[in-house]
Protein backbone atom coordinates (compact mmCIF):
# COMPACT_ATOMS: atom_id res chain seq x y z
CA UNK A 1 0.00 0.00 0.00
CA UNK A 2 1.40 3.68 -0.93
CA UNK A 3 1.99 5.71 1.74
CA UNK A 4 2.65 2.59 4.19
CA UNK A 5 5.64 0.94 6.09
CA UNK A 6 6.17 -2.14 4.47
CA UNK A 7 5.86 -4.94 7.49
CA UNK A 8 9.48 -5.59 7.77
CA UNK A 9 9.85 -1.86 8.39
CA UNK A 10 7.18 -2.37 11.17
CA UNK A 11 8.24 -4.75 12.78
CA UNK A 12 11.94 -3.82 13.29
CA UNK A 13 10.96 0.10 14.39
CA UNK A 14 8.76 -1.87 16.92
CA UNK A 15 11.54 -3.77 18.33
CA UNK A 16 13.82 -0.89 18.40
CA UNK A 17 11.32 0.86 20.48
CA UNK A 18 10.74 -1.83 22.44
CA UNK A 19 14.72 -2.15 23.05
CA UNK A 20 14.65 -4.06 26.49
CA UNK A 21 10.85 -3.88 27.58
CA UNK A 22 9.95 -7.22 28.78
CA UNK A 23 7.36 -8.26 26.15
CA UNK A 24 6.84 -11.80 24.93
CA UNK A 25 7.90 -11.02 21.11
CA UNK A 26 6.16 -13.95 19.45
CA UNK A 27 2.29 -13.29 20.88
CA UNK A 28 2.93 -9.63 19.75
CA UNK A 29 4.06 -10.36 16.45
CA UNK A 30 1.41 -13.10 16.16
CA UNK A 31 -1.32 -10.46 16.97
CA UNK A 32 0.21 -7.56 15.08
CA UNK A 33 -0.01 -9.65 12.31
CA UNK A 34 -3.35 -11.07 12.53
CA UNK A 35 -4.37 -7.40 12.11
CA UNK A 36 -2.07 -6.31 9.86
CA UNK A 37 -3.49 -8.80 7.62
CA UNK A 38 -7.03 -8.19 8.48
CA UNK A 39 -6.60 -4.70 7.33
CA UNK A 40 -4.58 -5.16 3.96
CA UNK A 41 -7.01 -8.46 3.08
CA UNK A 42 -9.95 -6.02 3.72
CA UNK A 43 -8.11 -2.90 1.85
CA UNK A 44 -7.73 -5.54 -1.29
CA UNK A 45 -11.10 -6.55 -1.51
CA UNK A 46 -12.70 -3.85 -1.06
CA UNK A 47 -10.75 -2.04 -3.77
CA UNK A 48 -10.71 -5.14 -6.23
CA UNK A 49 -13.82 -7.37 -6.42
CA UNK A 50 -16.11 -5.45 -3.83
CA UNK A 51 -15.52 -1.97 -5.52
CA UNK A 52 -17.02 -3.76 -9.00
CA UNK A 53 -19.85 -4.68 -7.06
CA UNK A 54 -19.73 -0.86 -5.41
CA UNK A 55 -20.09 -2.57 -2.29
CA UNK A 56 -18.01 -1.71 1.55
CA UNK A 57 -16.72 -4.28 3.39
CA UNK A 58 -19.27 -4.36 5.59
CA UNK A 59 -21.87 -4.69 3.42
CA UNK A 60 -20.93 -7.63 2.06
CA UNK A 61 -19.92 -9.04 5.34
CA UNK A 62 -24.39 -8.10 5.95
CA UNK A 63 -24.88 -9.73 2.95
CA UNK A 64 -22.87 -12.74 3.70
CA UNK A 65 -24.16 -13.36 7.22
CA UNK A 66 -27.69 -13.44 6.34
CA UNK A 67 -26.53 -15.44 2.95
CA UNK A 68 -25.04 -17.92 4.90
CA UNK A 69 -27.71 -17.84 7.82
CA UNK A 70 -31.09 -16.99 6.64
CA UNK A 71 -33.50 -14.60 7.78
CA UNK A 72 -32.19 -13.38 10.66
CA UNK A 73 -33.26 -10.59 13.42
CA UNK A 74 -31.13 -8.01 12.84
CA UNK A 75 -29.29 -8.07 16.36
CA UNK A 76 -28.26 -11.51 15.35
CA UNK A 77 -26.77 -10.02 12.25
CA UNK A 78 -24.91 -6.76 13.97
CA UNK A 79 -23.59 -9.07 16.26
CA UNK A 80 -22.28 -12.01 13.40
CA UNK A 81 -20.96 -8.95 11.02
CA UNK A 82 -18.94 -7.17 14.09
CA UNK A 83 -21.11 -3.46 14.00
CA UNK A 84 -23.51 -1.92 16.01
CA UNK A 85 -26.94 -2.29 15.47
CA UNK A 86 -26.97 1.83 14.07
CA UNK A 87 -24.32 0.53 11.26
CA UNK A 88 -26.56 -2.09 10.55
CA UNK A 89 -29.35 0.16 9.98
CA UNK A 90 -27.94 2.79 7.26
CA UNK A 91 -25.82 -0.66 5.99
CA UNK A 92 -29.08 -2.57 5.39
CA UNK A 93 -31.64 0.53 4.54
CA UNK A 94 -28.83 0.81 2.03
CA UNK A 95 -28.65 -2.90 0.85
CA UNK A 96 -32.68 -2.82 0.47
CA UNK A 97 -32.83 0.20 -1.35
CA UNK A 98 -30.68 -1.57 -3.93
CA UNK A 99 -32.97 -4.80 -4.17
CA UNK A 100 -30.80 -7.02 -2.45
CA UNK A 101 -31.98 -7.16 0.84
CA UNK A 102 -35.66 -7.43 2.59
CA UNK A 103 -36.25 -5.62 6.21
CA UNK A 104 -39.69 -7.05 7.45
CA UNK A 105 -41.30 -6.88 11.00
CA UNK A 106 -41.28 -9.73 13.32
CA UNK A 107 -44.18 -11.70 13.14
CA UNK A 108 -44.71 -11.93 17.14
CA UNK A 109 -42.51 -9.38 18.43
CA UNK A 110 -43.36 -5.94 16.80
CA UNK A 111 -40.01 -4.19 17.71
CA UNK A 112 -37.87 -6.46 16.16
CA UNK A 113 -36.55 -6.63 12.61
CA UNK A 114 -35.72 -9.57 10.37
CA UNK A 115 -33.20 -9.56 7.48
CA UNK A 116 -33.45 -11.55 4.55
CA UNK A 117 -31.91 -11.34 0.82
CA UNK A 118 -33.93 -10.95 -1.81
CA UNK A 119 -33.92 -12.99 -5.16
CA UNK A 120 -32.12 -10.63 -6.71
CA UNK A 121 -29.41 -10.88 -3.14
CA UNK A 122 -29.30 -14.63 -3.54
CA UNK A 123 -28.40 -14.19 -7.41
CA UNK A 124 -25.82 -11.33 -6.55
CA UNK A 125 -24.46 -13.38 -3.92
CA UNK A 126 -23.98 -16.60 -5.72
CA UNK A 127 -22.45 -14.24 -8.70
CA UNK A 128 -19.90 -12.61 -6.48
CA UNK A 129 -18.84 -14.69 -4.47
CA UNK A 130 -16.83 -16.41 -6.38
CA UNK A 131 -14.58 -13.67 -7.44
CA UNK A 132 -14.86 -12.89 -3.92
CA UNK A 133 -13.25 -16.60 -3.26
CA UNK A 134 -10.81 -15.84 -6.14
CA UNK A 135 -9.15 -13.02 -4.57
CA UNK A 136 -9.36 -15.17 -1.22
CA UNK A 137 -7.15 -17.50 -3.38
CA UNK A 138 -5.08 -14.45 -4.55
CA UNK A 139 -4.05 -13.30 -0.99
CA UNK A 140 -3.24 -16.66 0.45
CA UNK A 141 -1.60 -17.65 -2.75
CA UNK A 142 2.22 -17.70 -0.76
CA UNK A 143 0.32 -20.09 1.31
CA UNK A 144 0.48 -24.76 0.36
CA UNK A 145 -3.37 -25.64 1.22
CA UNK A 146 -2.13 -27.50 3.93
CA UNK A 147 -0.69 -23.87 5.21
CA UNK A 148 -3.63 -22.34 4.64
CA UNK A 149 -5.46 -25.35 7.28
CA UNK A 150 -3.10 -24.45 9.91
CA UNK A 151 -3.35 -20.81 10.07
CA UNK A 152 -7.56 -21.09 9.41
CA UNK A 153 -6.80 -23.52 12.52
CA UNK A 154 -4.61 -21.16 14.09
CA UNK A 155 -6.81 -18.68 13.87
CA UNK A 156 -9.82 -20.54 15.24
CA UNK A 157 -7.95 -21.43 18.51
CA UNK A 158 -6.97 -17.22 18.97
CA UNK A 159 -10.93 -16.62 18.42
CA UNK A 160 -12.40 -19.77 20.43
CA UNK A 161 -9.83 -18.65 23.74
CA UNK A 162 -11.39 -15.07 23.17
CA UNK A 163 -14.91 -16.47 23.22
CA UNK A 164 -13.98 -19.37 25.47
CA UNK A 165 -12.08 -17.58 28.04
CA UNK A 166 -11.95 -13.87 27.58
CA UNK A 167 -14.80 -12.32 29.48
CA UNK A 168 -13.36 -13.97 32.83
CA UNK A 169 -10.39 -12.61 32.09
CA UNK A 170 -11.11 -9.25 31.18
CA UNK A 171 -13.34 -9.14 34.69
CA UNK A 172 -10.18 -9.71 36.18
CA UNK A 173 -8.57 -6.92 34.57
CA UNK A 174 -10.90 -4.65 35.16
CA UNK A 175 -11.18 -5.70 38.92
CA UNK A 176 -14.84 -6.22 38.36
CA UNK A 177 -15.70 -3.14 36.24
CA UNK A 178 -18.38 -3.33 33.71
CA UNK A 179 -17.52 -4.67 30.28
CA UNK A 180 -18.26 -2.75 27.37
CA UNK A 181 -20.42 -4.37 24.74
CA UNK A 182 -19.47 -7.27 22.93
CA UNK A 183 -19.12 -6.44 19.27
CA UNK A 184 -18.59 -9.36 16.58
CA UNK A 185 -19.93 -12.87 16.74
CA UNK A 186 -19.35 -16.39 16.78
CA UNK A 187 -20.75 -17.47 13.19
CA UNK A 188 -18.63 -15.66 10.61
CA UNK A 189 -17.17 -16.27 7.22
CA UNK A 190 -14.75 -18.82 7.19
Amino acid sequence: MPGQRSITEAEKLAQAKLGGIPVRREQMVAVANIYRAASTVRHHLENSVLRGSNLTWTAFVVLWVVWVWGESETRHVAEEAGISKGTLTGVSRTLESRGLLRRTGHPTDGRLVLLSLTPEGEEFMRRVFPAFNEEEAFVTSQLTAAECRDLADGLRRVVLQVEEHGEDRRRSLLEGAELAPRRGGRRSKG
